[in-house]
Parts: C-alpha cells; sequence; structure tokens
C-alpha cells in the first residue's frame, strides 16, 4: 500500500460511535496536501487506524445538502 499523507483542518463532528470506541466521523481533510475535502470514515479511539470512507467536494457536500433536505424537509442544527 503506498504512504500518504493527511491533515485533519476542520473537526465537523461524530455521526456515531461502535462498542469498541471507533467513531464515524464528518471531517475535513487535506490529502498529500491537496485542497481539503469532507471526509466520512470510522476512526480508531487514538485515530491511529482508519477505516474506508467517502471524500466530497464543496460542491458534492452543498448537493448532498440538498438531496438531504428534499428527502427529510429542512434541516436545522441539530444542537
Amino acid at each position: 500500500m503506498a504512504d500518504f499523507k493527511y491533515e485533519i483542518i476542520e473537526e465537523i463532528g461524530v455521526l456515531s460511535e461502535n462498542a469498541k470506541g471507533w467513531r464515524k466521523e464528518l471531517n475535513k481533510i487535506s490529502w498529500n496536501g491537496a485542497e481539503p475535502k469532507y471526509d466520512i470514515r470510522d476512526w480508531a479511539p487514538d485515530r491511529e487506524k482508519m477505516g474506508k470512507g467517502v471524500t466530497l467536494t464543496e460542491e458534492e457536500a452543498l448537493k448532498l445538502k440538498e438531496l438531504l433536505q428534499v428527502r427529510y424537509g429542512r434541516i436545522e442544527n441539530a444542537r
């Protein structure tokens, strides 16, 4: 497997956590020094390991938001 570098630019939120402490997170991550993208993936408690994930550009994230609003109605801030 090829080496790669990443930097978590912004921690946006935790979507879920399993019994072993792995957390599915939404973050903004720069992969190999590239423009940061939205990233959804599982992370080990110490962040030394990660699962497979999905990355989204700004445009894709906005489209996802639009699709979710159509599906579920207007989404208000969950806090």
